[in-house]
């Protein structure tokens, strides 16, 4: 039934700033950007190349989000790369902060978190 996840809905404090980050700094494609006046939110859909698409939201007034120590509901949202070292290089190159490389004791893959304008973390997981 499931077939796959088709957007991940994130609500950001700064508009022009979680923009830039997401479109300038990780390379997401602008599918569409609307203002709804009536709710002044912007609401700005980003392509990601497999299809999946992130929808960033802007809502005045929205309350923090507890990351730490770990709250419940989504905990991360991660991104598949082929390379960490390259991509860690790269994302580093464009001023953004990650952590050391780790490898996941399970499936012995390597990743690497990061965080966004409003600390919600993401994570780059090597494929």
């Amino acid at each position: 039934m499931l077939k796959r996840i088709h957007h991940a809905a994130i609500i950001c404090s700064d508009y022009a700033v979680s923009k830039k980050f997401y479109v300038d700094q990780l390379g997401l494609r602008i599918i569409a950007e609307n203002y709804r006046p009536a709710r002044q939110s912007y609401k700005l859909d980003l392509a990601l190349p497999d299809g999946g698409q992130i929808e960033l939201f802007s809502f005045p007034e929205a309350p923090v989000r507890p990351s730490y120590p770990e709250a419940r509901g989504l905990r991360h949202l991660a991104f598949v790369v082929d390379d960490i070292v390259l991509a860690k290089q790269e994302l580093e190159e464009k001023g953004i902060p990650l952590e050391a490389i780790r490898v996941d004791e399970y499936t012995q893959r390597r990743f690497v978190f990061f965080a966004d304008p409003d600390g919600l973390p993401l994570e780059l997981y090597e494929a």
